[in-house]
C-alpha cells in the first residue's frame, strides 16, 4: 500500500499511523496489475459503466521477498490522509486542527516505516512528543460525498471564528458516546458544545449542506443535500457497489476451455502464418495458464477454434441486450444433466435425501469453483444490495475515476460449494396458497414504505426469493457448525424467478484467494447421508428464536423493515455472506414460527 503526498510523493501505507483514504483509479498504476479474462462480468461492467470499459485488472502488486527495501515495497495501492484534521493524544492538549496547519509534523521512520506517525510539539522533543490522532467524526451524505465534520462552523454556531483561535476536542465521562464529547474554542463567550447536537435530525439542521466533496478524487460537485455525521471507520461510510460472476464451463475439455476463455488474445494469431504464430504463443499474457499444454496442442486448439467457429460462444456478449443477465448461464450450469471436470468448474450431481425429495430435485456438488468480482463504485449511508435490485444501473454510485473509467479492479476468488434446486411444481403450489399471498401483501406493504423513505423505485423480488434467500441463511448456519468453515465464511447465490424460464434454487459456497477455500469441508457436506440430518437440524433450529416471541410476530410494515420474522439472533448473517444485507427474510415462510402456520412451506 502506498500514499500519496505533497505533489505525487508516495510512502507506504504501513508507514503512517493514522487515517487514510484509498486514491482513484487516476492515482492507481497499472504496471503490476495483472489483467483477467471474464467476458460475462466485462460485459456486465460495461453495462452499468459505459462501453469504454475495456479491462478488467487485479490492484497492483508484487511478490513480497525478504528484502525489506526491495522494488516490492513499493508497488501497491495509493492512499492519501484523510481525515485532514489531527488531535492531539495527549489528556492535557486535546488539540484539534488541521494537518497543514504546522502544528503536527510528520515523524518518518525508515528502518521502521510502522512507527512513522505525526507527533504535536506541545511537549517535549524527539519521541517524547505525543502521537497526533485523526479527528474522531466526519461528515457524509447519500449521493455518496464525504468531508471533514466542520468544526469551526460547528463550535461556533455558523458564526465566524476569530483568526487566532484554537480548537480542543475533549471527553467527559467515561462511556465514549457523543453526548460526552465536547468541541472547545479558545475564543471568548464560545460555549463548548456537546457532538451529541452533531447527531441525527438536528445534526442534518444544525450543519452546513453538502459541498458534494469526493476526497479519493479530489472534486467538488454541486450536492446541497443534507449530511450526516459519522464515527471515522463507521460500516456506513463505504459500501462497495460489486458485480460477481462464476467461471462457467465453455467446452468439456479443459484445453479448449483454456482457449476459449483467452480468445481475445489468442484469436488475432490464427490469422497469421503457423511458424510465426508458434514463436509469438509464448509472449501472449494469457500463457501461464496454456503452457502446461504445450505450444503444440496449445496451436492446435487454437486452429481447430479458428475453424470451427468465428465467434466463441458466450465471449463479448452485448451489454445493451434486453434479455442479458448474469444469473441465468450458472442456472444452466448447475442444473445441466452432466458433470464437468474443468479447472475453474468441477461439478458432481448427488442423490437427494430422502427427507427432502418432496421439494427438492437436485442436489450438485461443486468441487471446483471461481468467482470473478469487480468493483464498480461505492455508496455511503446506504449499502447497494439493500436496494429493490443490486444489479440495476440506475443507483447511484460515488466513481472510482474523475472521468469515465476505461478499466475496473477485481478480486479472483477460488472454492467449493453445494447446490440446491427445488421443485418448480410444489412451489408454484405454494405460491398461490392464501396464506402466502396473505403474508407476501405484508412483507411488500413493508417493501414499499422502505423504499418510498428513501426515494426509489419500488421493485419487489418476489415472495419466491423471500423463500429461497431464508432457506440459504438457516443453511448457512447449519453448515458452519459440521463443515469446518466460519459462517462469515460461506457465500449464497440465490436463483429465484418466476414465468416463462422460472428458477428456484440456492448456491452456498466458500471462497479464498488461496487453496483455504478448497478444503472440501463444504462439498463433504452435500453428501446424502450427510445434507438431510444437516438440513432437518437447521430447519429446526429455525422454528424457535431466542427473542421469539417478538421476532416470530414482528410486523414489519410498523417500522418499514424489509424482513419478517428474522432477527441477529435467528437468522441474519455476516455482510461478507448475505447478497442483500440480510434483507428479504423471514422464517414464517419456511417453518411454523410461535406465530402459528403463516403459510410455511416446510410446515
Amino acid at each position: 500500500m502506498a500514499q500519496q503526498r505533497g505533489r505525487g510523493q508516495v510512502v507506504h501505507l504501513a508507514e503512517l499511523r493514522s487515517a487514510t483514504m484509498v486514491l482513484g483509479l487516476d492515482h492507481w498504476e497499472l504496471l503490476q496489475a495483472t489483467q483477467l479474462t471474464e467476458d460475462r462480468l466485462l460485459a456486465a461492467v460495461r453495462r452499468r459503466l459505459g462501453p469504454q470499459v475495456t479491462t478488467l485488472r487485479t490492484p497492483p502488486q508484487m511478490q513480497e521477498s525478504s528484502d525489506p527495501f526491495g522494488e516490492w515495497t513499493r508497488v501497491g495501492v495509493p492512499v492519501a490522509l484523510f481525515p485532514r484534521w489531527l488531535r492531539c493524544s495527549r489528556e492535557q492538549c486535546n488539540q484539534l486542527s488541521p494537518a497543514s496547519s504546522g502544528l503536527f509534523e510528520l515523524e518518518e521512520h525508515f528502518f521502521r516505516p510502522e512507527n512513522t506517525r505525526y507527533v504535536h510539539t506541545c511537549f517535549g522533543t524527539g519521541r517524547r512528543r505525543p502521537t497526533a490522532v485523526p479527528a474522531r467524526f466526519l461528515i457524509a451524505c447519500p449521493a455518496g460525498h464525504m468531508d471533514d465534520f466542520p468544526w469551526q462552523y460547528f463550535v461556533h454556531r455558523g458564526g465566524t471564528p476569530a483568526h487566532d483561535c484554537t480548537l480542543s476536542l475533549v471527553e467527559r465521562g467515561t462511556t465514549g458516546e457523543a453526548a460526552n464529547i465536547f468541541v472547545q474554542c479558545s475564543c471568548p463567550n464560545v460555549a463548548d458544545r456537546s457532538m451529541a447536537e452533531a447527531m441525527g435530525k438536528r445534526g442534518e439542521q444544525e450543519l452546513p449542506a453538502c459541498r458534494g466533496h469526493h476526497p479519493h478524487l479530489g472534486t467538488f460537485d454541486t450536492c446541497g443535500e443534507n449530511v450526516r455525521t459519522i464515527a471515522l471507520g463507521a460500516t456506513n461510510s463505504w459500501f462497495a457497489s460489486q458485480l460477481r460472476v462464476f467461471s462457467l464451463p465453455r467446452a468439456d475439455e479443459p484445453l479448449t476451455q483454456a482457449v476459449r476463455e483467452h480468445w481475445e488474445f489468442l484469436a488475432p494469431l490464427s490469422g497469421i502464418p503457423a511458424e510465426a504464430a508458434r514463436m509469438l504463443l509464448p509472449t501472449q499474457a494469457c500463457w501461464p495458464v496454456l503452457e502446461e499444454y504445450g505450444v503444440d496442442k496449445v496451436w492446435k486448439a487454437v486452429t481447430e477454434e479458428a475453424a470451427t467457429s468465428s465467434a466463441v460462444p458466450g465471449v463479448n456478449p452485448e451489454p445493451d441486450d434486453e434479455g442479458f443477465d448474469l444469473a441465468t448461464p450458472e442456472w444452466e450450469a448447475f442444473t445441466a444433466p452432466h458433470r464437468y471436470e474443468l479447472p475453474d468448474f468441477t461439478t458432481e450431481p448427488e442423490k437427494v435425501p430422502a427427507t427432502a425429495a418432496r421439494w427438492r430435485v437436485r442436489v450438485i456438488l461443486v468441487h471446483r469453483l471461481r468467482e470473478v468480482s469487480a468493483l464498480t463504485g461505492f455508496t455511503r449511508i446506504d449499502a447497494p444490495e439493500w436496494m429493490p435490485q443490486d444489479d440495476d444501473p440506475t443507483i447511484k454510485a460515488a466513481p472510482l475515476t474523475k472521468e469515465p473509467p476505461t478499466w475496473v479492479p477485481c478480486a479472483e476468488l477460488r472454492g467449493e460449494g453445494v447446490f440446491l434446486a427445488f421443485r418448480e411444481e410444489r412451489l408454484s403450489e405454494w405460491e398461490k396458497r392464501p396464506e402466502v399471498v396473505a403474508r407476501e401483501k405484508v412483507l411488500k406493504a413493508a417493501h414499499v414504505t422502505w423504499c418510498l423513505a428513501r426515494g426509489l423505485e419500488p421493485q419487489w423480488p418476489g415472495i419466491r426469493y423471500v423463500l429461497l434467500h431464508t432457506f440459504a441463511h438457516v443453511l448457512i448456519r447449519g453448515f458452519a457448525l459440521e463443515c469446518g468453515y466460519g459462517a462469515s465464511g460461506i457465500a449464497e447465490r440465490v436463483y429465484a424467478r418466476s414465468g416463462k424460464h422460472p428458477m428456484a434454487g440456492i448456491l452456498l459456497y466458500t471462497a479464498a484467494p488461496d487453496s483455504e477455500g478448497t478444503l472440501g469441508g463444504l462439498v463433504s457436506l452435500g453428501g446424502k447421508d450427510r445434507l438431510g440430518p444437516v438440513i432437518d437440524q437447521a430447519l429446526e433450529e429455525a422454528r424457535l428464536c431466542s427473542s421469539d416471541p417478538m421476532c416470530a410476530e414482528h410486523d414489519p410494515r410498523v417500522h418499514g423493515r424489509l424482513h419478517g420474522a428474522a432477527c441477529h439472533a435467528c437468522l441474519f448473517a455476516a455482510e461478507t455472506s448475505c447478497e442483500r444485507g440480510n434483507h428479504y427474510l423471514d422464517r414464517a415462510l419456511l417453518v411454523e414460527t410461535l406465530a402459528g402456520d403463516l403459510g410455511a412451506f416446510l410446515a
